[in-house]
């Protein structure tokens, strides 16, 4: 008997390498388009925006300003006669901040800064200071917190139901030379500061920091009033 033939193989024609190739080189290029569209709109409304961001941040820190230091206090412009201050555990700060001069008739004013409390009752509180060049404190304010709300964040003026006498305004006008260093704690500690019942520990830790800095400000103030605008001080 005799067998089938076996059936001829049958060759399959290469693969379109070419094509393969255009396919990638398409798709690349598309994405090439798209991402560079893309990086150039985000860049076109970024330029268009960025006038009101910055206008809008400038805002916020002369708000911030004011919140401790009149506007007849002084007659530069702060926001252009500021220096850099690096980390400063004197300050409770563990980052670089900015440091705000204000002078009148091209004499020191005040000096506005940021310190830290990092013994509030539930974390970090964090404070803006006003120092004046007699010495005194302008003022306080609680710029964030964690504080237990209606207990502890009487220490945040927004949150003081007492609107005529907030708490933190006693630090208004005061220095070392109306209450003396070794008495800036609050009245449970043998301070002269008083505190609220049952939330001891928020007006401590916000006693405590603005002495720091009262103290830190009396100590550095010529050599801050000297740098020049947008200088950074370094603490010998």
């Amino acid at each position: 008997m005799s067998t089938p033939d076996t059936a001829p193989e049958i060759e399959l024609p290469p693969p379109q390498e070419s094509g393969v190739v255009r396919i990638s080189a398409r798709t690349a290029f598309i994405l090439l388009v798209f991402t560079l569209a893309f990086t150039a709109l985000m860049a076109g409304v970024y330029q268009l925006t960025k006038p009101v961001l910055d206008a809008t941040a400038l805002d916020a820190k002369r708000r911030t300003i004011a919140d401790v230091l009149p506007a007849d206090a002084y007659d530069n412009d702060m926001l252009a006669d500021a220096i850099t201050l690096p980390a400063l555990p004197a300050l409770g700060l563990p980052e670089p901040t900015q440091l705000y001069r204000a002078r009148k008739a091209g004499e020191p004013a005040a000096l506005v800064f940021e310190a830290a409390a990092s013994d509030g009752y539930s974390g970090e509180v964090r404070l803006i200071v006003a120092v004046r060049a007699d010495g005194r404190l302008a003022a306080v304010r609680v710029t964030a917190h964690k504080e237990t709300p209606g207990l502890g964040d009487y220490i945040d003026p927004k949150k003081d139901k007492n609107k005529a006498k907030p708490w933190i305004s006693q630090f208004n006008q005061i220095g070392f030379s109306e209450v003396p260093q070794d008495k800036w704690r609050v009245k449970k500690d043998g301070g002269v500061f008083d505190q609220r019942t049952g939330a001891t520990i928020s007006a401590r830790a916000v006693t405590k920091a603005a002495g720091r800095g009262l103290a830190w400000a009396n100590d550095h103030a010529a050599a801050l009033y000297a740098l020049p605008a947008t200088a950074r001080y370094e603490e010998k």
